[in-house]
């Protein structure tokens, strides 16, 4: 058969072969399953405050459902690695809010300036990341727009990060990668 699809098929086999995983074991899936469960469950808890059985009953049905239909979409879950993820990221938490209190006090520290004018000079940069994982590429975007005075306006396919700020002091945790390390250091890309 004369045509595109059949030249360029070899290549598109061997582009399949470079993605295939292995199947995570019954046993450790169902683990992790249980895991999210009782994460959604806690966290249904002590965002609803409702302690009755109606509630509780919902919370449960809503945990189930969603653990049976969305947890093959969590790529930590197909990977063996989710109670390494979460306890990763609830250690990443403390300094992402510390980052966050810190941008605070030097945007608070611009708007009060005698003249903003001087002081604010917005730039935009781009950053290649190291980050392997989307869950992991996904958060450091979030944690610079999370950050007052920096923002991800796009991630491309190449790894790269387009982040606006509004002066160069709010661009230094980006630049110098101490984010991006904290992140590889959570998610356990290091």
């Amino acid at each position: 058969m004369r045509g595109g699809f059949q030249d360029s098929a070899p290549e598109f086999v061997e582009a399949l072969d470079q993605r295939t995983e292995e199947r995570p074991r019954f046993r450790s899936l169902f683990f992790a399953r249980c895991l999210l469960f009782f994460i959604l469950f806690f966290l249904w808890l002590a965002f609803s405050g409702k302690f009755d059985l109606f509630h509780i009953s919902l919370g449960l049905i809503s945990c189930i459902l969603v653990v049976a239909f969305v947890g093959d979409l969590i790529p930590e879950m197909r990977n063996y690695g989710i109670l390494r993820s979460v306890s990763g990221f609830l250690l990443y938490i403390p300094w992402l809010l510390y980052q966050i209190l810190l941008a605070n006090i030097h945007v608070i520290k611009i708007v009060f300036h005698p003249n903003p004018k001087n002081v604010i000079e917005p730039q935009i940069i781009r950053k290649k990341t190291l980050l392997r994982s989307d869950l992991a590429k996904i958060t450091y975007a979030n944690s610079i727009t999370l950050t007052p005075g920096t923002i991800t306006v796009s991630i491309n396919v190449y790894d790269e990060l387009v982040v606006h700020a509004i002066d160069s002091p709010s661009l230094e945790g980006i630049v110098s990668g101490a984010m991006e390390a904290r992140i590889r250091k959570a998610f356990g890309e290091t």
